[in-house]
């Protein structure tokens, strides 16, 4: 009689509990992620169009502007940060984000996106 191989009902349960639990965590994280990635692409873009060229009222209006497509909430207009450095103008945004995971336990994420190169 050969060996038998496989995998067990326990070990198919503890595998699917780690699965599920490793994605409800990417599920309730990934909207954060979202809205970095969004942010660094409005940034992007006002630098490809020249708006980071203006006054700080009109960087942040050009701003407001496309977070009226993007949505983000987590960074408006007037929570950029814009400073000269070697003549240029660089727009930053700096946030953090807590994100509630199971019970009392929740993930603090700090984000910082710029046009600095």
């Amino acid at each position: 009689m050969g060996k038998q191989r496989g995998l067990s009902l326990t070990g198919l349960t503890i595998t699917l509990a780690v699965l599920g639990f490793l994605a409800l965590m990417a599920a309730k994280l990934l909207p954060s992620y979202v809205e970095y990635f969004s942010v660094k692409k409005m940034f992007a873009a006002m630098e490809q169009n020249g708006d980071t060229k203006g006054t700080p009222v009109e960087i942040r209006r050009s701003y407001d502007t496309r977070n009226a497509i993007e949505d983000v909430k987590s960074v408006q207009g007037s929570d950029l940060e814009i400073t000269k450095e070697g003549g240029d103008t660089v727009v930053s945004a700096n946030w953090s984000v807590k994100v509630p995971l199971v019970s009392n336990i929740s993930a603090c994420i700090d984000f910082s996106a710029t046009t600095a190169k």
